[in-house]
């Protein structure tokens, strides 16, 4: 009986499990996530954690694109000796003043505009 009951309440996870559509951060998302007020505190908790990694990712995503070898289609060079935290206010702030644009996107090419325009690759 308590295997009967095992497989039945297997089966009733499995059929109730609901397909999983592609998650993503949005232009507006991301403003959400990475917002500070005006004393520089967070305004979502731990958001800052979450607003970085994704900007981090871009930033890998881009590292492996170029040492493939090929040219990322919106290039940018990152000094190291730049901060997150100054990553993370540049994109925000590119994100923000081009809302229109960027808001209602995936985010990852707002991030890659964002870099772009604020480390540009020297010629």
């Amino acid at each position: 009986m308590r295997n009967l009951n095992l497989i039945l309440a297997f089966f009733t996870v499995l059929v109730s499990v609901q397909p999983v559509s592609a998650a993503w951060f949005s232009g507006d998302y991301l403003l959400q996530v990475c917002g500070v007020d005006a004393k520089d505190q967070e305004l979502v908790e731990g958001g800052h954690i979450a607003c970085q990694a994704y900007i981090a990712g871009v930033l890998d995503y881009h590292n492996l694109i170029r040492s493939l070898g090929t040219s990322p289609s919106v290039d940018f060079c990152v000094p190291e000796d730049v901060s997150m935290h100054e990553i993370h206010k540049n994109v925000v702030n590119y994100i923000h003043e081009n809302h229109h644009e960027q808001g209602p996107f995936i985010a990852a090419p707002g991030v890659a505009l964002a870099l772009f325009q604020a480390y540009p690759c020297p010629e």
